[in-house]
Parts: structure tokens; sequence; C-alpha cells
């Protein structure tokens, strides 16, 4: 009876042994077979972008991440989809691609890419300076971010070029809301508008008009120290400007523009000297 339990032990645990090996190999044929459907899917969406049908290519991609998600071809893959659309300009199919990405892939190492392409997407987005704010101001987030979180990129150099063309754009926005204040002769609210180009766009071609306009207006309503001071400052800044010789002839003739004093003088910039002061 003792050699019977032995035998039956003996089969037990050597069946145990077998079926272990089985689904052990099992599990790598399985594993083998789900690592080729990756890699002909990845070849056969790279095939199709190629060809220029970019959803088929990103229906592709995505299988891959489907069929491997552990894998380090499942991010690329997502990146690769998202790069399709955005080279067809589907801007907006793109960022919800690249929005998956940096959810599922924190701290991935094509995380800098991928703000980029994020960034570019938002910034293809802008159509109308007036009515696309929303895009102008995600793109602007994500461009920053990339100059602050990934500063050693080429993408950070781009975005920094990217952000002088934004405030161009913003600048430009404010300048339009400014004009049509003073066209319906709403002198506070255009005043307002375009004391904002004065003291948060500096750097912007729109800066000149804005200073012009300030001086009209303070002039217009009797505000004469306020309106030699702008005057001044064009001069200081753009004197050989067409909008520094309307100012001028805009005030008295007998007032002569006065020298700006010495402290003023020091700085680089006049505008970042006395941006408040004109608030």
């Amino acid at each position: 009876m003792k050699f019977h339990n032995f035998f039956l032990s003996i089969f037990i645990i050597l069946s145990l042994i077998s079926c272990a090996e089985k689904e052990e190999k099992v599990s790598l044929i399985k594993e083998n077979v789900l690592e080729m459907q990756m890699i002909d899917a990845y070849k056969e969406g790279l095939k199709e972008f190629n060809n220029g049908d970019v959803f088929f290519a990103a229906k592709k991609f995505n299988e891959v991440e489907l069929l491997y998600p552990q894998s380090i071809w499942a991010p690329r893959s997502i990146l690769m989809a998202a790069y399709s659309y955005y080279s067809q300009m589907y801007f907006t199919d793109a960022i919800i691609e690249i929005e998956r990405f940096l959810d599922k892939y924190k701290n991935h190492p094509n995380t800098d890419y991928a703000y980029y392409l994020l960034a570019i997407c938002h910034y293809n987005l802008i159509v109308d300076e007036k009515k696309d704010l929303g895009e102008i101001i995600k793109a602007k987030e994500y461009f920053i971010l990339l100059v602050e979180e990934f500063p050693n990129t080429d993408f950070a150099e781009d975005s920094k070029f990217k952000l002088e063309l934004i405030e161009e754009i913003l600048a430009s926005k404010e300048l339009y809301l400014a004009n049509y204040y003073l066209e319906r002769e709403k002198w506070i609210p255009a005043m307002n508008r375009y004391k904002k180009i004065v003291n948060e766009y500096d750097t912007t071609i729109f800066v000149e008009e804005a200073l012009y306009r300030l001086v009209e207006l303070n002039y217009k309503i009797g505000l004469l120290d306020e309106a030699k001071k702008y005057t001044a400052l064009l001069g200081y800044n753009y004197q050989s400007s067409e909008w520094y010789e309307r100012s001028y002839k805009i005030l008295d003739k007998n007032y002569e523009i006065k020298e700006i004093n010495k402290d003023l003088k020091k700085q680089n910039s006049l505008l970042k000297k006395i941006k408040g002061l004109f608030d």
C-alpha cells in the first residue's frame, strides 16, 4: 500500500512538471507569435504612411500597442500614429494621440518630442488670432514648458522662436481690439488695450502704433503731460519712425522734445524701465 502511494505521488509530480513545461512552451510560442504580429503591423504602418494613407497607417500603429502594450514599440507606435496625422494636417487627431502618449507613458525618453509635436499642432490650429485664443494659449504653454523643462534640446531653440511669433500674434489681437474701441470712441477701453501692448508686448512690431495712439488719446482728452511722456518714449526708442513723426505733430508747435533723464538712459530698454509708469 505504501509502494502504491509512493508511485502515485511520483506520477502526480511528473504530470505537473510535464504540464508546466507544456505551458511554458505554449507561452513562449504565443509570445513569439505576438511579437511577429507586432513587427508586421509596424512595418505595414510604415508602408501605408509612405504611401500617404495616414488613417490606415495610424490604425496599424495602434495595433502594435494593442498586440504588445508592454514592448518598447508600443509608445513609439503612438507617436508614429500622431506624426502620421500631423503630416497630413489632421492636427486634432494628432493631439488626441499625443495626449494619450503623455498620459500613458510618463517620463518616456521621447517626452520632449511629444510636447514639441503637441505644441506645433496647437500652433498650426491658429487660423485667426482674433478668434483662436484658446489654441494660441495652449501653444504658448507647451512652448514655454519645452524651454523650461528641456532647455538643451533643439526643440527648446525652435520653441523660443515660436514664442516670439506668438507674442506678435497676441499683440496684434490686442491692437485689433484697441482699434475697435477707438473707432467707437470708447477711449478708456482703447487706452487700456494700448497700454497692455506697451507693458506686455514691448518687443513686438505693434508697440510703436500703440504708443502713438496713447499720445493721440491722451491729447484728445486733455492729458497733455501724458501725451508728452508717450511722445518722449517714442522719440527715445523710435525717433526715425513714422509713428514718432505723427505723434510730434499732434502736440503744440511750441512744444520741444526734452531730454529724458539720465537714469532712464542707463537702461537697455526704456520700455522696461517705465512699464508701470502709465498704469
